[in-house]
């Protein structure tokens, strides 16, 4: 019996031992310490610095550099307000879109697209954020849908102003580098660079006119660039990012649109001024005008006119320099199936020499002139052909 407690005694301490020795066991070496080395006589490799290396920039590098750290405080980010009316017709303001602008003065006037600020006509309002995140409302100062430019203003101390200055666009070279700083999907401020593409360019704006001599651009610009500057390398403002080729919305695929500082200086110019662009006009508009495309080819043989060339005057408002230069429009209608078409009205197939493709174009071609200007249109009056001298006169301001 004694044996047998002994032996329970001595099995008791052995797994005891055993136990403790599982549980308690380390490295002799302490957590800091580095594992013994092999040493096959080469010398030993130096300490490595804790200090991080300045990284060295080439030339244009540091232009880039240069240049955002300089007037990337003069992007801003507007975002605006529409009105919407819940179930019981009561309004009440909602987000509509967001875009970019450039402060031009110390004045507190920013240039953007008209695009950015059109979905706050509607009673809506815009707010101006700036580079140190203070928020300002801004209000109108003007628009011209045709060119896609607004002029915005905010009431801001001077000392949170940094202009841009404005430059210009006429004397541009294909392959010069450009520098985009804008908004994009509400990134603030960021930059993007590349060259210019093209120019002479010409894009449709919302109101149908064509915008010329657009900077064409491989500068990354997406959705929330749109009123920012485009700049030089000497950090001059040359065009504002207005547009974007984007195959089903995919967001940038390298080209992208601005519309030449050269406009957006000569529109900044009125709408400082006046409020809105003062341009010529000859007292037409579309809804004054029938395309001759689709005219009844029978009808036409029998009034000798060609049935797919120019417009047909249908509406001549008085005291307009197309009614002051003895245009004709149409005294009668003609009724085929459901459709009514307009009879011997002057039609217009010319302008300064050239053929007449679109209305909008022939808009485009009168902004080249100036109220009091003598222009010569090209005429169809029955069969006979007749150019007529009209005196453009200016664009009455808007009611």
């Amino acid at each position: 019996m004694k044996n047998l407690v002994k032996v329970a005694f001595l099995a008791s301490v052995t797994t005891a031992a055993m136990v403790y020795v599982l549980l308690e066991w380390r490295p002799l070496r302490s957590e800091g310490a580095r594992s013994p080395e092999v040493s096959w006589a080469e010398p030993e490799a130096p300490a490595i610095s804790p200090a991080v290396a300045a990284v060295a920039v080439d030339a244009d590098e540091q232009n880039n550099i240069d240049i955002y750290k300089k007037y990337s405080a003069g992007v801003v980010n507007i975002a605006s307000t529409t009105l919407a009316r819940d179930y019981f017709l009561r309004p009440f303001p909602v987000e509509a879109g967001t875009g970019s602008g450039a402060i031009i003065d110390a004045s507190g006037n920013i240039v953007t697209n008209f695009h950015v600020v059109e979905p706050s006509l509607n009673g809506g309002e815009l707010e101006v954020t700036l580079s140190d995140k203070t928020k300002y409302k801004a209000k109108i100062v003007g628009v011209d849908p045709s060119n896609d430019i607004s002029v915005i203003k905010i009431d801001a101390p001077k000392a949170k102003l940094s202009p841009i200055p404005v430059g210009a666009s006429n004397a541009l070279l294909v392959g010069q580098k450009v520098l985009a700083i804008g908004n994009p999907y509400g990134l603030e401020r960021t930059l993007t660079t590349g060259v210019i593409s093209a120019l002479g360019r010409s894009i449709e704006a919302e109101n149908g006119r064509i915008i010329e001599n657009i900077i064409q651009t491989d500068a990354a610009i997406n959705p929330g660039n749109s009123g920012g500057p485009l700049l030089s390398r000497a950090g001059e403002i040359i065009g504002i990012n207005a547009a974007i080729v984007s195959p089903s919305n995919s967001g940038n695929v390298g080209i992208g649109f601005a519309i030449p500082s050269d406009t957006v200086r000569r529109v900044v110019s009125d709408l400082l001024a006046y409020g809105y662009v003062k341009r010529p006009y000859i007292g037409l508009s579309n809804q004054d005008l029938f395309p001759m495309e689709g005219y009844p080819e029978s009808l036409a043989n029998r009034l000798g006119i060609p049935p797919t060339r120019g417009f047909m005057v249908i509406n001549v408002r008085p005291g307009t320099p197309m009614a002051q230069a003895g245009i004709r429009p149409a005294p009668q209608q003609y009724q085929s199936g459901f459709r009514i078409y307009p009879v011997g009205g002057d039609i217009l197939v010319g302008f300064q020499g050239k053929d007449i493709s679109s209305v909008s174009e022939l808009a485009t071609a009168i902004d080249h002139f100036k109220a009091g200007d003598k222009v010569t249109f090209t005429i169809l009056r029955g069969s006979q052909k007749m150019d007529v001298a009209v005196t453009l006169k200016e664009t009455p301001p808007p009611k």
